[in-house]
């Protein structure tokens, strides 16, 4: 299953170089996606980009193939790079006891204060995140515009 979406996976990355814009603007709507992917701000990622898509007018899939690089197989890894990489900016917390977890309390106003009292432990988590999501949009900006440009430069060989 893992092999048949990452086949999926790249055959959307080769759907890139075929979208009617500039290889640019294709690139940075892409980059994007990876920025807000990698962002601490999970879960959010989707609606910002689909508003980033209507109110600055970037292409829409090449966007959403960024934004959804984050999907249930990438991440925990990537909440896990982001986590580890604040803690060596900013260092390891003491951990304290986390609230207790159920779906239903994430309506509850009551945990999300006891979460919030818990920053120490997220602060690493937001920081490292944002420094992942710039790292990992500048390198996917130039690599799609590599890739898009390479691309058109051979379909326009043959």
């Amino acid at each position: 299953m893992a092999i048949r979406h990452m086949r999926e996976t790249f055959g959307h990355f080769k759907k890139l170089s075929a979208l009617e814009d500039t290889p640019e603007r294709i690139a940075m709507a892409f980059a994007l996606g990876v920025f807000l992917a990698f962002s601490p701000l999970i879960g959010l990622s989707t609606f910002l980009g689909i508003g980033l898509v209507f109110f600055c007018g970037l292409n829409r899939f090449a966007l959403l193939l960024g934004i959804f690089i984050n999907n249930p197989l990438t991440l925990i890894p990537i909440c896990a790079a982001g986590t580890y990489l604040g803690s060596l900016l900013i260092g390891f917390p003491q951990m304290p006891a986390l609230p207790s977890f159920e779906l239903r309390s994430l309506w509850s106003g009551h945990f999300w204060g006891q979460l919030a009292g818990h920053w120490p432990i997220l602060k690493p988590m937001v920081v490292g995140s944002f420094v992942l999501s710039v790292l990992a949009s500048a390198f996917s900006y130039f690599a799609a515009l590599r890739l898009i440009r390479q691309r058109r430069a051979d379909q326009e060989k043959y």
